[in-house]
């Protein structure tokens, strides 16, 4: 990265660089040796560019002649990229960020706006009112020091992904920047969060207690039931219309509404026979609703679930929950991973099925395990052994 000289090194106290033979302090300090370039004491080069109205005083960090004029021309031809209408030239960060989110937020699904507002709020104190083209390493660093300890890696990573965004933006399509000041932030590693899975006593224990309140936890419950019995995620399950059932052909359409799914692509998937025997005990209680209704009302269980497990002593459950549950139902069945990806919306062949789900419950490897009874020194052990006389 090339970086700004100091300017009491370059700079003539009354503003520019040093002509050829002009002295500093007495001393001779800079020498013109080309266009736009120069040369210290010390033999390194420096370049003088102006652009756009703005002057450019940086170092090449080089005593290189050849490097240097190659430098030099390098970063003219960067320097040439940048507009020259002055359109943007007084923006400042706010405006940019607004700017860059509005052209973004088509291609983004709402919970991913959301998370890149979340993360424009809290880097608005640091940034906000700032004009971008006076944004560099130090207030970047600024931003770093202040803000780094006192966050998760994952807000981290939104931050400085937001971050770099936004000054790509306007480099590469304002054109009112040279640099990417945050270019080289670096992510840090996220600690991967452990996999809860309920045993099918906490299931029940939780679906029961769901049935045992007001209609809204009945509700809940038919959710729940749907997210364990499918492997829906809970905005692909509330998006679920009447319509999207073929009892027939004994298959639900997984479509994601409006949103549509994760991977952006509807899905088929069995009514497998818990999931069918829910659906058609929801449908008989719900007889006047059209084809074209939703079959939940409620657009999540969250709170009922929480409440749920706090009352029955269990580990805070969640939508999300349910999907391993479901997963690792259908791996202790015996399912394909690659069968079981395709039931999920995975397109990696069940690779992340492999690896995230692979592993059992603590209690079926423990069933598991008692069938392992071989011992060379027990009863099973004794019938493969040859007993040899003396």
């Amino acid at each position: 990265m090339i970086f700004l000289v100091c300017v009491t090194r370059l700079c003539h106290p009354a503003g520019g660089m040093k002509k050829t033979g002009d002295a500093h302090n007495g001393k001779q300090r800079f020498k013109r040796v080309g266009p736009n370039l120069y040369r210290d004491s010390a033999g390194r080069y420096y370049l003088l560019v102006k652009k756009s109205g703005k002057q450019f005083r940086r170092s090449l960090k080089t005593t290189d002649a050849a490097l240097a004029k190659r430098r030099l021309r390098e970063f003219q031809d960067k320097a040439g990229r940048l507009t020259t209408d002055g359109t943007n030239s007084s923006i400042r960060f706010n405006e940019l960020a607004e700017r860059w989110l509005a052209a973004k937020r088509p291609d983004l699904k709402a919970s991913s706006a959301g998370r890149r507002a979340t993360a424009l709020k809290a880097l608005g104190p640091y940034f906000n009112a700032r004009l971008v083209r006076a944004i560099g390493a130090k207030e970047v660093e600024a931003w770093k020091i202040h803000r780094g300890p006192s966050i998760s890696p994952r807000t981290w990573n939104i931050e400085v992904e937001t971050l770099k965004q936004i000054f790509a933006y306007a480099r590469d399509t304002l054109r009112i920047v040279l640099d990417n000041p945050v270019e080289n932030l670096r992510r840090k590693k996220e600690p991967k969060a452990g996999i809860v899975i309920p045993s099918k006593e906490q299931f029940t224990a939780l679906v029961n207690e769901l049935r045992s309140g007001h209609r809204a936890t009945g509700e809940a419950a038919d959710l729940v039931e749907f997210l364990a019995y499918s492997g829906c995620r809970v905005a692909e399950a509330r998006s679920v219309r009447w319509r999207d059932i073929n009892e027939q052909l004994g298959t639900a359409l997984i479509t994601g509404g409006e949103i549509g799914t994760k991977n952006h692509e509807a899905r088929t998937i069995p009514l497998f026979s818990p999931l069918g025997r829910l659906v058609r005990t929801i449908r008989l209680r719900k007889a006047l609703a059209t084809d074209d209704a939703f079959i939940f009302e409620i657009e999540n269980a969250r709170l009922q679930i929480i409440r749920a497990c706090e009352r029955l002593g269990l580990p805070r459950f969640g939508h999300h929950t349910m999907r391993h549950f479901f997963c690792s139902n259908a791996i202790e069945a015996g399912c394909d991973f690659k069968v079981i990806a395709c039931w999920l919306g995975h397109k990696d062949g069940g690779v992340l099925v492999a690896t995230t789900y692979g592993h059992l419950r603590s209690e079926h490897s423990a069933a598991m395990a008692k069938k392992l009874t071989f011992d060379v020194s027990g009863d099973d052990g004794a019938k493969n052994i040859v007993q040899l006389n003396a």
